[in-house]
């Protein structure tokens, strides 16, 4: 098993102005919930890339980039679901500046929550439902049928529209 790196200390490449450094590190995903369900990470870990640039005074321009794989329930059908995600995140951070916005949580005293990063990273790219396929047809609303795996020809009759009712209950004798 690959070596996992959570925090990085970002001071340990001794970078001068305008240097910059490629890494490649392994980092560990807890369960995420996202819509109520638990999604975990294929293996915990992900392989990430790490690009590190130092920029002027005592700041790192900060670029991540992985895939991962989620596994857990589709939310229309039910069913098993193991979507891939492609993140290419960026983050600056250039502290003792007047804007705070290049600030970021995720650089403290050069150390890198790289753990943390990586997982809201991956939070942010979710889309608004996670599906087994991306034509994924979802349950019957009538019968709950898988409606992947029930076909075109799956019908049922048609409901008497409530609006009617109350003539339904006239007795006409």
């Amino acid at each position: 098993m690959p070596q996992r790196t959570d925090i990085f200390d970002l001071g340990r490449l001794s970078l001068s102005s305008g240097e910059a450094r490629r890494l490649d590190l392994h980092v560990t995903f807890d369960d995420l919930t996202f819509g109520g369900e638990r999604y975990d990470v294929r293996e915990g870990t992900a392989p990430v890339r790490l690009d590190v640039s130092r920029t002027t005074g005592q700041g790192y321009a900060l670029r991540l980039r992985f895939a991962a794989t989620l596994a857990g329930p589709c939310m229309r059908c039910l069913g098993d679901a193991e979507p891939t995600f492609e993140i290419d995140s960026r983050e600056v951070s250039q502290p003792g500046g007047a804007d705070e916005d290049l600030v970021s949580p995720y650089v403290d005293a050069e150390e890198l929550d790289l753990r943390a990063w990586a997982r809201d990273a991956l939070a942010l790219a979710l889309p608004a439902q996670i599906l087994c396929r991306a034509d994924c047809a979802g349950l019957c609303p009538i019968c709950g049928e898988d409606l992947n795996e029930a076909g075109p020809d799956h019908t049922h009759a048609a409901e008497p529209d409530p609006r009617w009712a109350k003539l339904r209950e006239l007795k006409l004798d």
